[in-house]
């Protein structure tokens, strides 16, 4: 049996539930709260954070690390292809993804919005969403230039970029704040994403306390 630890909310854990799904991959998941962890996932990722891989007795813990052992396992659909060079690229925007717009966006953004208020049970600030937002829209500018010259993000092919890059917006999209009627190639390819059928379980997600935007799992927006 395969079985991933994971959390609904976290970018990291959507990113590798698609990915496995894209690999058509038999799964079962494991809910766990990665703000308390239980004694069971700290011994297991005395790092404390998710998502872990586990299968057949073998525990592989961390976002990249899963990654790596997914593409090295399972090749009959790889999302890092290509040449060296564009091999490369997949990885770069991987890491803009899954690094740079998990800082300036996700950790204002539904950081405020989500653990603030069912973790610390505190109000938002909403000057740290209102930064969130706008460092959003330099993000979202980013994708529609890439998403304007290509089919997908790092080239003509869908990669592991587009599902790094999909995992960190659904959450932002699920609370309502893109604004994707300014950047029309941006919507057009993360409608391609959304109609994914590997897609489909994580616009079946619900966050508890929160209703996700009227769009969020229309897949014509």
């Amino acid at each position: 049996m395969v079985l991933l630890v994971h959390n609904s909310v976290l970018p990291q854990c959507r990113k590798i539930r698609v990915l496995m799904a894209e690999k058509k991959m038999l799964f079962v998941l494991k809910e766990e709260n990665p703000w308390n962890l239980s004694k069971d996932v700290l011994k297991i990722n005395p790092a404390g954070e998710l998502p872990i891989f586990i299968y057949d007795g073998n525990i592989i813990a961390g976002n990249y690390a899963i990654t790596e052992f997914l593409e090295e396992t399972y090749t009959q659909n790889r999302l890092i292809q290509g040449n060296n060079k564009e091999r490369a690229e997949i990885r770069r925007l991987i890491d803009w993804f899954d690094n740079k717009f998990y800082r300036d966006v996700y950790q204002y953004i539904a950081g405020e919005k989500i653990y603030k208020r069912f973790v610390l049970h505190q109000a938002p600030e909403s000057k740290r969403i209102k930064a969130g937002l706008n460092n959003l829209r330099f993000h979202l500018e980013y994708i529609d230039w890439m998403a304007e010259r290509n089919n997908y993000l790092a080239g003509g092919d869908f990669s592991l970029a587009d599902i790094s890059a999909a995992a960190q917006l659904s959450v932002i999209d699920y609370l309502g704040d893109v604004p994707w009627d300014e950047y029309k190639n941006a919507q057009l390819w993360y409608s391609k994403i959304k109609s994914r059928p590997s897609f489909k379980e994580i616009l079946n997600d619900r966050i508890r306390g929160i209703y996700p935007s009227k769009h969020y799992a229309d897949l014509d927006f």
